[in-house]
């Protein structure tokens, strides 16, 4: 991916902004010209709270390019508290087994580096449990 699209999603990668539609009060992630639940224009930001929950995950085996390192990993359908649903890898599990119902909250985190080891650090969202 091009440097300008990292740039372009940084909003949406660090701080979960999506959109809040001023007609219906949907909100919405990622971020889109067009509201999914009424139609209406939508372009009002919102940021999300990163709470959520494990809605459904599974354990990854095998990776695309960029992520064999991070093998195996999990990764979830998380259940955000606004009501978004959203894909992400957990993280900071350690000895924790994963559950549906399972609190998590957003936390920012290496995703990959782009390139080689002088290529640039990509970084985005990520989910753990809540502590405590």
């Amino acid at each position: 991916m091009e440097v300008p699209r990292h740039w372009r999603l940084q909003k949406q990668r660090y701080s979960l902004t999506g959109e809040v539609c001023p007609h219906c009060d949907a909100k919405i992630f990622p971020a889109r010209d067009v509201c999914p639940e009424c139609g209406g224009e939508a372009k009002e930001p919102f940021r999300f709270s990163g709470k959520g929950e494990v809605y459904s995950y599974t354990v990854m085996n095998n990776a695309p390019a960029g992520f064999e390192r991070s093998l195996p990993y999990t990764v979830a359908l998380v259940k955000l508290a606004e009501g978004p649903t959203v894909t992400a890898q957990l993280t900071d599990l350690g000895d924790t087994p994963v559950n549906i119902g399972m609190p998590v909250e957003m936390v920012t985190r290496r995703i990959k580096e782009d390139g080689d080891e002088r290529g640039m650090l990509i970084y985005g969202y990520k989910f753990r449990p809540v502590l405590g």
